[in-house]
């Protein structure tokens, strides 16, 4: 069956190997990068090498939220039914601490795009028979802070990342309930697999990206998860593959998650 899948933060890393594995397949794939050279190059990199030509293009800079909701209203307009979404894009280390907001980069670019992202289109992921929602997670995850979420308190890299990855988590498993048609999976793909963020951030790797990108293709297709919504696939426990695991407490705090919803609401 044909599928519509975009695939965020897919110009390198895991996200580019994630898209082409689909287009291998057959599948219509939207890759999003914020270069509109990279994005262009890397569309027409995976039509040659897939002979795919259903590859399409999407452009916005995840640390600015204004640009993120535009590309949200041209998917809206352009794509009509999304079958699969794999919010992948993020961030660690960055030139630019903070975004012309003030807002941390790493909770903007890893959770609130995201957030902005997939609640602006979920009328679209909806028409879908069977749709999925995979949010890239990771095994750093702690407590969200709401003064540096709304950036009036600055914390180390190591902090903001963490606090973002559960931030990502604790929204994922409240919007798998929200939306019981769709389902959602938060996923840990792999500590320190060989991509450019993980090599830039600690200089080294423990495992291939492609550990990842397996993991993420078969969340995102495979029928075994099709009743597993609502719940954290840690990569890490487990090899080749992980399994599902228990994410930060957390995530499972409701009166945790309404505040992070409420403070998110407020800022977008």
């Amino acid at each position: 069956m044909s599928k519509t899948i975009i695939v965020t933060g897919s110009t390198d890393g895991i996200g580019k190997i994630t898209a082409l594995s689909f287009a291998e397949k057959g599948y219509t794939v939207y890759v999003h990068g914020r270069n509109d050279v990279k994005v262009e190059t890397v569309v027409s990199e995976i039509k040659t090498t897939t002979n795919n030509q259903n590859i399409n293009g999407l452009v916005a800079d995840f640390s600015d939220l204004k640009a993120v909701s535009e590309m949200a209203e041209k998917i809206r307009k352009e794509v009509p039914k999304i079958d699969i979404l794999i919010n992948n894009a993020g961030i660690f280390k960055s030139q630019t601490p903070v975004n012309k907001d003030g807002l941390d980069i790493r909770m903007v670019v890893n959770y609130l795009a995201p957030y902005v992202l997939t609640n602006a289109i979920l009328s679209n992921i909806n028409i879908s028979e069977a749709p999925r929602i995979i949010n890239v997670s990771s095994a750093a995850q702690a407590p969200v802070s709401e003064a540096v979420l709304k950036g009036k308190e600055y914390q180390s890299e190591n902090s903001t990342y963490a606090q973002s990855k559960l931030a990502l988590t604790m929204w994922s498993l409240n919007l798998a309930k929200q939306e019981p048609n769709i389902t959602v999976i938060a996923v840990n793909p792999g500590s320190l697999l060989n991509t450019k963020m993980a090599n830039e951030a600690y200089g080294q790797h423990w495992s291939p990206a492609e550990k990842g990108v397996d993991i993420l293709v078969d969340l995102a297709l495979s029928e075994h998860y099709k009743n597993d919504s609502g719940k954290y696939f840690d990569n890490d426990k487990g090899d080749p593959k992980g399994h599902f695991s228990n994410a930060h407490p957390d995530a499972y705090d409701d009166a945790k998650i309404s505040k992070l919803i409420s403070w998110s609401t407020e800022l977008v």
